[in-house]
């Protein structure tokens, strides 16, 4: 799921997730575009993004997109 839907999913707005984590309303929107690479987050502002969204996993973060394992298969 990606950040976007967990965000939303949670019925935040940007700005109120940016606050919750810390962070600026135009970082969440970077991360959300890929303009910014979730998988170069600091372990510290994933950890932020996850307490926000309760999510207890933060890998959860990095499944924007389905990725195919080295088998060809999805996750």
């Amino acid at each position: 799921m990606s950040l976007r839907e967990l965000r939303e999913k949670r019925g935040m707005t940007q700005q109120h997730l940016a606050d919750l984590a810390g962070t600026t309303r135009g970082r969440i929107s970077a991360y959300e575009i890929g303009a910014r690479s979730i998988e170069n987050m600091t372990l510290g502002t994933a950890l932020k993004l996850c307490d926000a969204l309760r999510v207890s996993n933060p890998r959860k973060l990095l499944d924007d997109k389905e990725r195919p394992k080295e088998n060809g298969h999805a996750d």
